[in-house]
Parts: C-alpha cells; sequence; structure tokens
C-alpha cells in the first residue's frame, strides 16, 4: 500500500514539474516584451522565473488567461505574436504608449472577455477581425488615434455591455449592425468625426444605461425610437450638427425619465422646449 501512494505521488510530482505554458504562448509574452521595451517598464519581468511569477500575468491549468499591464509604461507596438494567446480572457494594456495599428492577429482570441486598450497612441483602422471575437463583453478603446469607420462586424458581439470608443478620429456613420448589441449598457463615441444621423435601431438597445455621441459632425435630428431606452441615465449627443440643440443629461443616481418627453418622429428634445 505504501509502494502504492508513494507511486502515485511520483506521478503527481513529476506531471506538476514538468507542466507548463505552451511555447506559443511564452513565445507571445517574450515578443510583447521585446517590442513594449519590457526592460524599461514599471514593473518589468525577470526571465530567469517561471512565466507564473511574471507581473500582470495571471496563468490557470497552464494557459495564459490575463494580461494586465496598465499604467506599466509600455512604449511600442503590439506584435503580431499576441494572436497566440489563444486562452487568455482579459487583455488591459491601457495608460500606456503603445502606438502603431492593432494587428489583425487580434481575431484569435476567441476567449476574450475583456480588451481594454484605451488612452495610448494605437492609429489606423479598428481591425474587422475584432467581431470575430464573439465572446466579448467589454470592449475600451477610448482615447487613442484610431481612424476609418467602425467596422460592421462590431454587429457580432452580441453579449457585449460595454462599448467605448471616444477621443479617436472614427469617420463614417454609426453602423446600423450595432442594433445586434442588444446586452448593451454603455455606447460611448463622444469626440470623434462621425457623420450622417443616429440611426433609428438605437432604439433597440433596451439595456442602454449611458449613450455618448457628443463631440462629432452628426446632422439630422434625434431619432424619436430612443424614447424605447427605459433604463437610459446618460444623454450625451451635445457639439454636432444636428437641427437643433439638445439637453444633456447625467443622472448616476437612477434613471432618465425619458419617457416623459413623449416626442415622436417630428419633436426633439431640445433646451427650448
Amino acid at each position: 500500500m505504501k509502494t502504492y501512494t508513494l507511486i502515485i505521488l511520483c506521478f503527481f510530482i513529476t506531471t506538476f514539474s514538468f507542466s507548463e505554458v505552451a511555447q506559443s504562448e511564452k513565445e507571445a509574452l517574450l515578443a510583447l516584451y521585446n517590442s513594449t521595451n519590457g526592460e524599461k517598464w514599471n514593473h518589468t519581468w525577470n526571465l530567469n522565473e517561471p512565466i507564473e511569477n511574471w507581473y500582470g500575468v495571471t496563468v490557470q491549468d497552464n494557459k495564459v488567461v490575463e494580461i494586465n499591464l496598465h499604467f506599466n509604461n509600455l512604449q511600442g507596438n503590439l506584435p503580431q505574436e499576441i494572436g497566440n494567446l489563444v486562452n487568455l480572457r482579459k487583455m488591459n494594456l491601457g495608460f500606456n504608449q503603445l502606438e502603431g495599428e492593432l494587428p489583425a492577429t487580434i481575431g484569435n482570441l476567441k476567449s476574450l472577455l475583456s480588451l481594454e486598450l484605451f488612452m495610448n497612441k494605437f492609429e489606423g483602422q479598428i481591425p474587422s477581425e475584432i467581431g470575430d471575437l464573439k465572446g466579448l463583453r467589454v470592449v475600451k478603446l477610448y482615447s487613442n488615434s484610431f481612424t476609418g469607420e467602425i467596422p460592421a462586424s462590431i454587429g457580432n458581439l452580441k453579449n457585449l455591455k460595454e462599448l467605448m470608443l471616444g477621443s479617436n478620429f472614427l469617420t463614417g456613420t454609426i453602423p446600423v449592425e450595432i442594433k445586434e448589441l442588444n446586452r448593451l449598457e454603455i455606447l460611448s463615441l463622444i469626440d470623434n468625426k462621425l457623420v450622417g444621423e443616429i440611426p433609428s435601431e438605437i432604439g433597440q438597445l433596451t439595456n442602454l444605461k449611458e449613450l455618448v455621441l457628443a463631440s462629432n459632425e452628426l446632422t439630422g435630428t434625434v431619432p424619436y425610437q430612443v424614447t424605447n431606452l427605459s433604463n437610459l441615465s446618460t444623454f450625451m449627443v451635445s457639439d454636432n450638427n444636428f437641427e437643433r440643440e439638445y439637453v444633456s443629461v447625467v443622472d448616476g443616481e437612477g434613471s432618465m425619465p425619458i419617457g416623459a418627453f413623449e416626442f415622436d418622429s417630428k419633436t426633439v428634445i431640445t433646451d427650448n422646449d
């Protein structure tokens, strides 16, 4: 019996000793380290230690499931190899000095739930491959230098609760595909260069709590379908090219009584009403 127990114990010790993160994931982390000047991070990595000990990296069952390196002085580009972290659930690289384009390989991160790259210097278009990340619940890309249109593939993210793309240089119209995001609670596109009218389909986002479209180049009027948004507590559409001015409402205490305005397709909420 003692011999049997010893054999089982040795098996578990041996398995534990030789279990490690896949080489492709380790190479992806090293690529991130090298391409973002890892030696000068605020909290750097000792590459001689196990990955489990690397700052901001969470490993579960020998898989890299989270990277949290926000406000850590990352400088440089996000490498193509980032797409090898196929088990990643959360990535927060906010408040750094990352630049260049967001690699299309980010579309490989099918397990990703949260993508936070805010307050960096990213440029170029938001890759359409982001629409492949159908498990995403949070996307925070605000305060960068992204250009081009919001990809229509964003409509594939039906689990999304927060979409924050403000303070970029995004152009084009608000894609009608946004109507598919029926779990969305926060939509912030503030301070871009968006044109055209607010799509009436936005009224289908009945879980929406914050609608922030201020400081763009939107035209026309706010569609009356916005009255369907009974959970709305923040409504900001000022500083656009609308036919009339609109009141901004911010109420962290509870829902905005938007139904009380009772406007139809020919009436709008304005400062003068």
